[in-house]
């Protein structure tokens, strides 16, 4: 595939008022998301979960992709119809998480580094014969007493650019996502270095890998106070300091910037990403990429009664997708 065509899918993923929905939890995370609303951890179930999501009427219409689990892409409907091409008729690109999690880091005690190299230039070729159009690896920064380290930082980039190389080579459009978590009692000042030296480190690797930049999506964090800090920045403020964070560190020829909700609440994080739309204009869209700030609110309701509530928990997904895609332009207000 050549770059014009990579790089036209990562500018539909962040096409004007459209965003990725992440359903990528492996089958652990979404055990423990079951168990919190009193659903079996079976296949059938997470197969009904996800047709639920992903045939909501009309999520097309604000959502542009859909990031999938290994498992996700081989399934099909009720009716017997791919995933795949249910979303692909509604206008909403496959998408594929390759990397296999985080492992502690070696030499340095309380990181991690993600794993998933290993095979990855053979496990891509056949996503994109299942019809992945692109991909997704988190790394994961913790923010602590003398962490990160500049190796965790390295580490982590060297692997997002060499991952994002192997998906260009497939012909599939690279999402990098560096995480750095809202774990901790840090303050957003703490946060802002922490995600410019990351920020920086990455697009660093990316160059040296060869990386496209035309063709690749970012996944970003926000800059924001870790959730066990007492002084809590406005949205307006969060919004700056993301801004000037990004613009210090993100080259303009990137495609988009899509955000990860990363344990905010699912108001705070349409409020956050409605706040910085406002600013614009910026360099990149800037859009969403939300796992549970799109679906817990439907997952609540789906799990009370999966048959008689099903419709009515993908128009809580439609709805949630209709608030994100206007955030995504500024033009969100609360309660609307």
């Amino acid at each position: 595939m050549s770059i014009e065509q990579l790089a036209d899918i990562a500018q539909a993923m962040v096409a004007p008022g459209k965003g990725i929905i992440a359903i990528d939890e492996s089958t652990n995370t979404i055990k423990k998301r079951f168990e919190g609303v009193g659903v079996e951890n079976s296949e059938d179930n997470r197969r009904a979960y996800r047709e639920m999501l992903l045939t909501a009427p009309n999520l097309g219409d604000h959502i542009s992709g859909a990031i999938l689990y290994d498992e996700t892409i081989r399934q099909s409907t009720r009716a017997g119809v791919p995933f795949t091409k249910v979303m692909m008729d509604a206008g909403i690109l496959p998408g594929i998480k390759v990397d296999k999690g985080p492992v502690p880091l070696a030499g340095c005690p309380g990181e991690v580094v993600t794993e998933g190299l290993d095979g990855l230039r053979q496990r891509l070729e056949e996503y994109a014969r299942l019809g992945a159009k692109f991909a997704k690896w988190r790394a994961v920064i913790n923010i602590g007493e003398d962490a990160p380290s500049s190796t965790c930082i390295e580490s982590n980039a060297h692997a997002l650019a060499r991952y994002a190389a192997l998906c260009q080579e497939a012909g599939i459009v690279p999402m990098v996502e560096p995480e750095v978590l809202m774990d901790g009692d840090h303050d957003i000042e703490v946060c802002y270095d922490v995600t410019e030296a990351t920020l920086r480190s990455l697009f660093g690797a990316l160059y040296e890998q060869n990386v496209m930049l035309e063709g690749t999506i970012l996944k970003a964090s926000m800059v924001i106070a870790g959730k066990d800090c007492k002084d809590k920045a406005d949205a307006e403020t969060v919004a700056a300091e993301t801004i000037r964070c990004l613009k210090s560190a993100v080259p303009a020829i990137l495609p988009g910037i899509v955000f990860l909700s990363g344990g905010q609440s699912d108001e705070d994080a349409t409020a956050h990403l409605n706040a910085m739309n406002q600013m614009g204009p910026h360099p990149w869209p800037l859009s969403f990429s939300y796992g549970r700030a799109m679906q817990s609110a439907a997952l609540k309701l789906w799990a009370a009664d999966m048959k008689g509530n099903f419709a009515a928990a993908q128009k809580i997904v439609a709805q949630r997708a209709r608030e994100n895609g206007l955030a995504a332009l500024g033009r969100w207000s609360k309660g609307a």
